[in-house]
């Protein structure tokens, strides 16, 4: 007979919470090959990590890409995952040529709304059996200072209502798809009351957003998790589903510089670990207003948090070792 902990080790993170939310891991071309077993294993929920941004699938203006996210799209109907679609309109990874005029000037509201529209049209209708919901708009609120929108070539050439008439224009390409507004630093004070006014205004004027996401890119040390639990108070007020988006846990705090670390610390294991057990306790409080919980990378083997903020420097943010095995803080996830 199999010991209960060789059980537990075989136990799936999604199975142990298909009662609670969805378990989603952000995937590339790559790692849906890679990282297979592991997904199918612990995760019923994936998302493109760059592969439906605009200069993925859009890099001209008559040319569109559309062979990895296929690709992506493929993976999660064969494996029957849900798909979250990310991201539509967002100031980064978006081609020049979309704020341009094509005489050397720059496009008018008109011309980028046209554009904007079109786009979305294309790219939602593709893959409308298969997305569920859209980041609809992504990190289009400032991190400082008083004004409350990034001045960002979206907001200069058409105005406030950029992120409005996005809204419109995904839920008119599929009025089934659940639509978000995604960002990071969500749980910080400031910029939690910027994007709670934003989601506000949009539903006062009747625009069809379902929910927020929240990024969820924390570490060891912030954000405190009574800074979390207001944040998600405050925005399922609104009366929205708010989803995690972007999760990893950083073994490093944004400011800290080092590059000697060639494996986290037992100090580091044991506060990632300690972490990992209160976001989870606290996401499980709030599995009525929250329906999924995505990881930004299945496993340490492969994160965007390699090289980033600091580049040389390896990080393990995940939940899964750089072999793909679960972490020990992962059967403890799973018998909470």
């Amino acid at each position: 007979m199999e010991s209960t902990v060789n059980k537990r080790d075989k136990q799936s993170l999604a199975d142990a919470f298909q009662n609670d939310f969805l378990i989603g891991a952000a995937v590339n071309h790559r790692t849906i090959v890679s990282q297979n077993e592991l997904l199918n294993q612990h995760y019923n929920s994936v998302t493109a990590e760059n592969e439906m941004k605009f200069e993925s699938l859009h890099p001209k203006e008559q040319l569109y890409t559309f062979e990895r996210a296929d690709k992506i799209a493929g993976f999660a109907r064969e494996n029957g995952m849900k798909l979250r679609g990310h991201t539509l309109v967002w100031h980064n990874q978006t081609p020049d040529w979309v704020f341009e005029d094509g005489h050397g000037g720059i496009a008018g509201r008109e011309l980028l709304l046209a554009r904007m529209k079109s786009h979305i049209e294309t790219v939602v209708n593709r893959y409308k059996d298969t997305i569920y919901c859209w980041d609809v708009v992504n990190e289009a609120v400032t991190d400082d200072g008083e004004e409350s929108l990034r001045p960002s070539k979206w907001l200069h050439g058409i105005g406030q209502d950029y992120i409005e008439q996005a809204f419109r224009f995904a839920h008119e390409a599929d009025p089934n798809a659940l639509l978000f507004y995604n960002d990071y630093n969500e749980c910080n004070p400031g910029k939690r009351e910027k994007i709670y006014s934003l989601v506000k205004a949009l539903l006062e004027n009747g625009a069809p957003i379902h929910g927020i996401g929240l990024q969820a890119h924390w570490n060891l040390f912030d954000p405190s998790l009574d800074l979390i639990r207001e944040a998600i108070e405050r925005y399922a007020s609104l009366g929205l589903k708010l989803q995690i988006t972007e999760m990893d846990v950083s073994m490093f705090a944004f400011d800290d510089r080092r590059t000697d670390l060639k494996a986290p610390t037992a100090d580091m294991i044991r506060l990632q670990e300690e972490r990992y057990k209160q976001f989870f306790g606290l996401f499980r409080e709030y599995k009525d207003v929250l329906t999924s919980v995505t990881f930004w990378g299945a496993a340490d083997d492969y994160t965007w948090l390699d090289h980033f903020p600091v580049r040389g420097r390896k990080n393990w943010p995940l939940l899964f070792d750089t072999e793909q095995r679960p972490k020990e803080v992962v059967k403890e996830i799973i018998g909470q």
